[in-house]
């Protein structure tokens, strides 16, 4: 068996790059499970959730939530509320993390942190997705003119009022132009519904 402490030197060189490591990482490296049972005993690796780990003293980003979901779920596209609060639209703050997944894809099992998991399908679901580096993992979520047309599309679930200042501050801060907020629109069927709100917030 190989000496878990070369290897984990071998990690924390790597650990530059990449934040969090998952069972596949420890496979390249040559540990085995049962050396990543002991090494955690031991205080040499620490658990972030189901099949992910860190070493000790290692500073995470910020957005270290975001990444721990991607890593358990990496099919799954931040949306509506999380989305929003990465493209710094709106002042909605939520302790769930929102995932779309296909709708026939089985919920991912993720014990940290809490997700709040919608279900998409067709274009909706592949349309306007964005990739990017979180702690070395790949993070999918949808683009702003995207997300604001998903936050009019279910704006039931997460209130109206929510879904219109995304619209004004989206706008605002030119998150997105109107050409592409009316094609996500339409991908999303809810172009009747954003008309009267994009038309007033031109005409104030």
């Amino acid at each position: 068996m190989t000496d878990p402490t070369n290897l984990l030197a071998t990690l924390a060189a790597r650990s530059r790059r990449k934040a969090i490591f998952q069972p596949r990482d420890f496979a390249a490296a040559g540990l085995h499970p049962e050396q990543i049972r002991r090494l955690v005993q031991a205080g040499a690796l620490e658990k972030a959730g189901r099949g992910r780990y860190v070493l000790p003293g290692t500073e995470l980003p910020d957005e270290m939530g975001l990444a721990l979901v991607a890593a358990a779920a990496p099919s799954a596209v931040l949306c509506l509320l999380t989305a929003l609060r990465v493209h710094g639209i709106g002042t909605q703050a939520s302790r769930e993390i929102w995932i779309a997944v296909d709708r026939r894809a089985a919920k991912p099992r993720i014990d940290y942190p809490p997700v709040r998991v919608v279900r998409f399908s067709g274009s909706a679901l592949t349309f306007g997705i964005e990739t990017r580096d979180i702690g070395g993992i790949p993070v999918h979520l949808y683009s702003a003119a995207k997300t604001v047309a998903d936050c009019f599309k279910y704006r039931n679930k997460i209130g109206l009022d929510v879904a219109i200042e995304a619209l004004r501050d989206g706008l605002a801060q030119k998150r997105f132009s109107r050409d592409a907020l009316w094609e996500a629109a339409g991908v999303c069927r809810v172009s009747r519904v954003i008309r009267p709100y994009l038309e007033a917030l031109e005409n104030a």
